[in-house]
């Protein structure tokens, strides 16, 4: 018996909370829980065996507690906002529950994510025997396990890595973001970073940029940035040269994006309006769409993978790990768009992994410290299937 608390029922909650409800063996309890009750109780309306749901103000820890103690369930998966993941991890702390997130802790007033802040929590974590994992989306997430799995099983060094982000869909609408818009716009218009022999070195904003050709999708324009999964690969790859982080942004989507922070829209500081402070951002917010509404009409595909340079054997070595998803196919399995599908299986995932005891080890951890192979064989089976190309040197370029 394992009981799962599922806080956040935005896109990415409602794919979670389906595809654990199509796990019953592993998931034998499910409790969805997020600040707007109704949300959690619409997705529960969708499913086909019955769940629990509670609204939980996740910004303070007592708060969880509160709901911890009363569902008791052996873990907590975390996709609310990332400003609430050290509330939650204090939240487990308290109540001996372990842990898991999509994302990385971001300050509500400062667009700047890093793990140092959760990685702090090691040492507590280990001392109270509970088990935190940390990023386990797609990318943070997959893309880290793309990794580990190319690590073990195709190189003997692993000296360059693009993780390489493409959503080729359309939703019709003339702007909106795929995820929490707040959280989406501050990630695009902070500084570009990438690691490269042993330094990081920094971009300005979507300066740097290429066309690359992605299987099933075709030529699309990406652009570097700073991504977190960064920041851990770094740290737990041996021998890398470099990595880099690059998505795709269609004209229109960035035309619009330049606007708004030209009359500064996307500013995260408070303004005095009407005698009252107004979050230019967060107003923004409540004026796009909701990216779980984007999922009935969109169509087209994702495509997120890593290609990745080394040596094996002494011989040069390129291959290229990827997924390729469908807009519509995961709106007629879980009534989501291929953005929210991608996050949301692989959090599925790790919660399989952690409550079977196929990952086991006590402390805070990255997905790419663990053995990669039952999760990759899980994404065949989950609906995320992956595919391995073995390149020559210098074919398909980055």
């Amino acid at each position: 018996m394992s009981r799962v608390l599922i806080i956040g029922a935005g896109g990415v909650g409602g794919v979670v909370t389906h595809k654990c409800a199509q796990n019953p063996k592993v998931f034998t309890e499910i409790c969805l829980a997020s600040r707007t009750e109704s949300k959690c109780k619409a997705i529960a309306g969708q499913l086909k065996r019955k769940i629990q749901t509670a609204g939980v103000d996740a910004d303070e820890p007592a708060n969880v507690i509160r709901l911890i103690r009363k569902f008791k369930p052996d873990l907590v998966v975390n996709v609310a906002l990332p400003y609430q993941d050290l509330a939650i991890m204090d939240a487990c702390l308290a109540t001996g529950v372990n842990y898991l997130d999509t994302a990385n802790y971001e300050p509500p007033n400062k667009a700047k994510f890093e793990y140092k802040w959760q990685w702090a929590y090691r040492a507590r974590f280990k001392q109270a025997g509970l088990m935190g994992l940390l990023g386990c989306g797609f990318d943070p997430g997959v893309s880290n396990i793309f990794c580990a799995y190319a690590q073990k099983h195709y190189f003997d060094e692993i000296h360059t890595v693009d993780i390489l982000d493409c959503n080729a869909g359309s939703h019709g609408k003339a702007f909106a973001t795929n995820f929490n818009p707040e959280i989406n716009i501050r990630e695009i218009t902070q500084r570009g970073k990438y690691w490269e022999r042993g330094k990081w070195k920094e971009t300005d904003p979507l300066s740097v940029h290429q066309t690359f050709d992605f299987p099933e999708v075709g030529p699309k324009e990406m652009y570097l940035m700073y991504h977190e999964e960064l920041e851990s690969l770094v740290k737990n790859i041996k021998g890398l040269k470099r990595i880099r982080f690059w998505m795709t942004f269609g004209e229109q989507y960035l035309t619009h994006l330049r606007v708004l922070e030209n009359v500064g829209m996307t500013r995260i500081d408070p303004v005095m309006y009407e005698g009252r402070e107004v979050v230019p951002l967060k107003f923004l917010k409540a004026l796009l769409p909701e990216p779980s509404s984007l999922g009935k009409n969109y169509t087209g595909k994702t495509n997120i993978g890593c290609m990745i340079e080394g040596v094996k054997n002494g011989k040069p070595r390129k291959i290229y790990i990827y997924n390729v998803c469908d807009h519509a196919e995961c709106w007629k399995e879980v009534k989501a768009q291929a953005i929210s599908y991608t996050t949301g299986v692989p959090a599925m995932i790790g919660a399989m992994m952690m409550l079977t005891g196929a990952w086991r080890k006590e402390g805070v951890h990255n997905v790419e410290e663990f053995d990669p192979d039952p999760f990759m064989e899980k994404l065949n089976a989950h609906g995320l299937p992956w595919v391995v190309k073995t390149l020559r040197p210098g074919q398909m370029k980055v």
